[in-house]
């Protein structure tokens, strides 16, 4: 496990499962897709675990199906699901908070996601953030995604910042390797999708439970 830098420059982040709860639109364009095909909606809970894993695990959960024919279905699901994304996506509670209190002390922050970039895009200006983050890399970026480290140092040459002096948060083991690989200082959240696995188990630096638990660590001051 590495230390804590002395001197955070920037945090990284997750987008899907660790900013914000985006399972609610993913399962709600499923479903209008499922009805469009006649096939049965699965539930909730299920399309919620996999949503780190992205759209073919989605499509799986309704589709017992080849990868080739996953593939031909996507094209309107994620039409779909681009017309309706931020109906009900909502940071997770702290989040917000977290963010603001990075801002007011200085700490750059990022995301570096594996959703295409188009959706990323669009997303992140419909919830507010566009004018906030120092970087943005998406899962089409690069022709590499997470758990490489490339879409990680990509966002920090972008913002000009100093991987060693950098925190990568995420929901799911790929993003701690991705952090890891590129030299960042790992943070594994317990809030988030997790793909059905244990933070505890992913050999992050640190495991934490509720955004605010970030702001203790970095010992940031709370904006009045």
């Amino acid at each position: 496990m590495k230390p804590l830098p002395e001197s955070i420059q920037g945090v990284l982040f997750d987008l899907d499962g660790t900013l914000l709860d985006s399972a609610p639109d993913l399962h709600a364009a499923l479903a209008v897709y499922c009805g469009e095909v006649g096939a049965a909606v699965p539930s909730y809970a299920a399309v919620r675990t996999v949503v780190s894993r992205g759209s073919r695990a989605i499509l799986r959960c309704a589709f017992d199906e080849t990868d080739e024919s996953l593939f031909e279905r996507m094209p309107r699901y994620l039409e779909l699901y681009h017309s309706m994304m931020s109906r009900h996506t909502r940071p997770f509670e702290g989040v917000d908070a977290m963010l603001e209190a990075l801002e007011s002390n200085g700490i750059a922050w990022g995301i570096v996601t594996n959703k295409p970039g188009y959706l990323t895009d669009d997303l992140v200006k419909q919830i507010g953030w566009a004018d906030r983050v120092c970087a943005v890399v998406s899962g089409d970026t690069l022709p590499v995604r997470k758990p490489d480290p490339a879409p990680v140092l990509l966002a920090c040459e972008r913002a000009g910042l100093d991987p060693a002096r950098c925190v990568f948060v995420g929901d799911d083991r790929r993003d701690i390797q991705a952090g890891d690989a590129a030299g960042l200082y790992t943070v594994a959240v317990q809030w988030g999708y997790l793909d059905g696995g244990d933070p505890h188990a992913w050999d992050a630096d640190i495991v934490i439970a509720h955004p605010r638990e970030l702001i203790d660590l970095l010992k940031l001051k709370v904006p009045a």
